[in-house]
């Protein structure tokens, strides 16, 4: 017995001793790369010293004596603190994400490579100011002096997890065009509508175009106001309206050419999800004048709704020139983009703005003839350009290479299904059609521009015309611009290339080979809607509609449908003065308009069943508010996913469901007036079904969903317990593998707010109640004293999966709640926690 005891002792000391190498090793790795927030740091090609001043949160306060110091220094923090998001975002933008994640990623890369996103930014340096380029420049200089002492697991836990795969990888330099082609990424994200373009074609194959432009409202100006009550400019720019039906009646719409669409559409759907995108794509921006709060001057408020992704989207930064004047203008605090030097919304010594979507209509899809490497344009074949790109692919040894071809309008995106481009060629060959069919895509942010310009102009304009002038070099992506000055001015501005179409509006592709549908220029910046201290005070911009009818350019006709905006301009009326804590409270309201639409005449159908009126009846006396404990809000979001899937799933293709959002709340207030309309007729049973049939159906169903999905009795019913967001890394927080994903997601957590509500916590009803986007972080500026402004973001400023600033900002957003944003050197220093200075190398 005491030898067996001496043998399991000494194999426990064993086993332990093991254990405790393992861990060590895990701990080790993990660590291994977590940043120096203090000490003395030696950054290559500096003229002076640089101060980092790092907060409780560690967000960074960067003072230096030059730019050119000061943005190596953020290119450096930037690279401390989420290099392999920088390294991930490049490989998105330059498609070349198949050399990390092997074939999984090829479609997506293929897409990419097709547009040039990584081209158009090369591109771009060469029309670049001097400044830029060289701020570019400093930036990739401070990112690579990060590079040249750190490595492998010293950059980045994911590194570590990629070699156990067989990954062997070493990041590359980072360049100024790595830094420039995020923009196109962000434009992609923020522009266009392709999507609806070619949902519109898929359904025109089945329906009348007046039936499905009856679920394409017009915007109800009569309930929701726009941005502008006004839209006159002094220059004309007719455009006629010609949909596709005609031309789907001459045979457009065959089999191959619908695959082709379909092709197309799975592949743009797969990129955004890698870019952060998800449904519910929009923002809350508006500013109001001294007139409206308690301190005589403007406040500002922002909140981007984007996709939720881990690390969030935003990074924290203050940059500021230890000397403010000619040599050195910059002493800015806001939100922006790792690997993107500068700050992308935010606030400077006299100015601060915000960004809304405005969603012009900048992309379109062109259908072509084409016949081999030629293409028909008014009736002459003409050659394509054409360009070979090639692929590394992880896990394999040969190359994948591809031939782009590009027509007059841009690339053939429908060639990135390969199987798909040899399908419709070999129809045409076998005589089906005359000539096989390629979908192009024209798009504003394929034309080289200056909106890098543009970003290093806003963080340094001091006043009104000096930011209108920095929005005029802002081409892409087009957005609502918010403005407030110390002065007490507040302001708008829409900036951006929006095309002016010689025929049509872009809502269905078109045909390519007509000259009549080709674009004739782009709307005039003096002719772009802008407005400049309004009589009212009030500036607010939710996406919706930015001017009336009568504005003379076509910007869109995809609006979001103005429930958001109208609530927030009615909050503000309503609330007297206003300070930075009630600004916040707006950005909070979980008020849901679509129930208040729909409740009433959900209480008017008669339920003679005790246990399934119960559910009915959470809804006598609702608020329409949503908090993630409320019951009713529970109960009727289950309801209105019912309500249209009843409606809707057995007429429309399984692609094209509806995911609930402003659009369907407009076509349900539509159809609540139409009680026989054949929308509410379910094809799928003998009976011919009203309004009030489908109605009580989904009360019925959602009773019994609830209680199936959380619990019999209404007291126990909570909104948050179905509206859950998971933060999830974007590439190996997908894995599949249970210890790998926990390792980089966070969550779940339980959320209020809802789709085109102000809290917008958006969810695809086509697809359950999982939180799809997110306000990616809150702002409220206070131009009366910038100390007293406030923040959040979604997770924190770290990249790194284990650091303590992961995740620290997530449970404060998530209880609705702000940090304090400290901004002057007094503030800076009461909030210091950290301290490193970067050094010049000693020679």
């Amino acid at each position: 017995m005491r030898r067996l005891l001496r043998v399991v002792i000494i194999s426990g000391i064993a086993l332990a001793t093991v254990l405790v190498v393992i861990a060590g090793t895990v701990v080790f790795v993990v660590r291994h790369s977590f940043p120096t927030y203090d000490g003395t740091i030696e950054l290559t090609g500096l003229d002076a010293d640089v101060e980092v001043v790092r907060d409780a949160n560690g967000i960074p306060q960067i003072y230096a004596d030059s730019p050119s110091d000061l943005f190596a220094a953020q290119g450096y923090v930037h690279a401390q603190d989420r290099f392999f998001e920088m390294d991930f975002r490049r490989h998105v933008t330059a498609g070349r994400l198949s050399e990390l994640f092997g074939s999984d990623a090829l479609e997506t890369d293929k897409f990419v490579r097709t547009l040039g996103w990584r081209k158009v930014a090369e591109k771009e340096l060469g029309l670049l100011s001097p400044s830029t380029r060289q701020y570019l420049d400093d930036y990739a200089r401070g990112v690579n002096s990060y590079l040249d002492t750190h490595s492998g697991s010293g950059l980045s836990l994911e590194y570590a997890v990629l070699s156990l795969k067989g990954t062997d990888y070493r990041p590359e330099p980072w360049t100024a065009a790595d830094s420039l082609a995020w923009l196109k990424a962000m434009a992609w994200d923020l522009g266009g509508n392709m999507d609806e373009e070619i949902t519109r074609t898929k359904l025109l194959a089945t329906y009348t175009a007046r039936n499905i432009e009856s679920l394409y409202p017009p915007y109800p100006y009569d309930r929701n106001e726009p941005i502008m009550s006004t839209g006159a400019v002094g220059s004309d720019g007719k455009f006629t309206t010609a949909p596709l039906a005609s031309e789907a009646r001459r045979g457009m719409l065959t089999k191959d050419l619908l695959k082709s669409l379909d092709t197309v559409d799975k592949v743009a759907k797969g990129l955004p999800q890698l870019l952060g995108r998800g449904d519910g794509i929009g923002s809350n921006s508006w500013v109001v004048s001294g007139d409206h709060t308690t301190t005589g001057k403007p406040l500002l408020a922002n909140d981007p709704h984007l996709g939720a992704t881990m690390p969030g989207i935003w990074t924290q930064v203050g940059l500021h020139c230890n000397n403010v004047g000619q040599a050195c203008p910059y002493d800015v605090s806001g939100f922006s983009f790792s690997g993107l030097p500068g700050v992308v919304i935010g606030h400077n010594n006299a100015i601060s703005w915000g960004f809304t979507n405005l969603d012009p209509d900048v992309t379109d899809l062109y259908l072509e003839r084409v016949d081999g490497n030629n293409v028909l344009y008014n009736n002459k074949w003409r050659a394509m350009a054409t360009r070979e790109e090639t692929f590394k692919v992880a896990g394999q040894d040969e190359p994948v290479k591809i031939t782009v071809r590009e027509t007059r309008h841009g690339p053939l995106i429908s060639d990135v299904g390969e199987d798909q481009r040899e399908t419709g060629e070999t129809a045409a060959k076998q005589g089906k059609y005359p000539t096989a069919y390629g979908v192009a895509i024209q798009w504003t942010a394929l034309n080289p521009g200056r909106t890098a310009d543009a970003l290093f102009a806003m963080n340094r304009a001091q006043n009104w015309t000096q930011f209108r002038a920095a929005a005029q070099l802002f081409q892409v992506p087009s957005q609502n611009l918010v403005y407030a000055d110390t002065e007490g001015h507040i302001g708008y501005q829409a900036p951006g290339l929006i095309p002016i179409r010689k025929t049509g509006r872009g809502d269905w592709p078109v045909p390519g080979w007509d000259p009549k549908y080709h674009w004739t220029g782009y709307i005039p910046f003096a002719a772009l809607p802008t407005e400049f201290d309004p009589a009212d005070g009030i500036i607010v911009t939710a996406n919706q509609a930015v001017v009336p009818r009568t504005y003379t350019y076509y910007l869109t006709n995809d609006w979001d449908y103005g429930y958001r905006s109208q609530q927030i301009l009615d909050r503000i009326k309503a609330a007297g003065k206003l300070d930075a804590n009630a600004m916040a409270s707006i950005q909070l309201d979980t008020k849901n308009r679509a129930a208040e639409m729909l409740v009433p005449y959900l209480l008017q159908i008669g339920i003679d069943d005790d246990f399934q009126r119960q559910g009915q009846d959470t809804l006598r006396d609702w608020d329409f508010t949503q908090p993630p404990d409320s019951a009713a809000a529970a109960y009727f979001n289950v309801v209105w996913r019912n309500l249209l899937a009843l409606t809707f799933h057995d007429q429309l293709p399984e692609g094209t469901w509806p995911d609930g959002g402003s659009r369907w709340f407009e076509v349900i207030h539509t159809l609540l007036a139409q009680p026989n309309s054949g929308w509410w007729d379910d094809l799928r049973t003998p009976q011919h079904e009203s309004r009030d049939d489908i109605l009580r159906e989904a009360l019925v169903d959602a009773r019994q969903e609830i209680t199936q999905k959380m619990a019999r009795e209404p007291s126990n019913w909570e909104w948050g317990r179905l509206h859950k967001l998971t933060l999830t890394n974007q590439t190996l927080g997908k894995s599949g593998i249970g210890m790998v994903d926990r390792m980089f997601n966070r969550g779940p957590y339980e959320l209020g707010g809802g789709s085109s509500i102000v809290d917008a916590t958006a969810w695809d009803a086509s697809e359950g109640y999982t939180v799809t986007a997110t306000p990616s972080m809150r702002m409220v500026v206070d131009l009366s004293d910038f100390d007293k402004s406030r923040w959040i973001n979604l997770t924190g400023v770290s990249g790194h999966a284990f650091s303590s600033h992961y995740t620290d900002q997530t449970d404060l957003w998530v209880r609705g709640e702000t940090l304090p944003w400290a901004y002057t050197k007094g503030a800076v220093e009461a909030a210091r926690e950290h301290t490193v200075t970067f050094t010049k190398p000693e020679s």
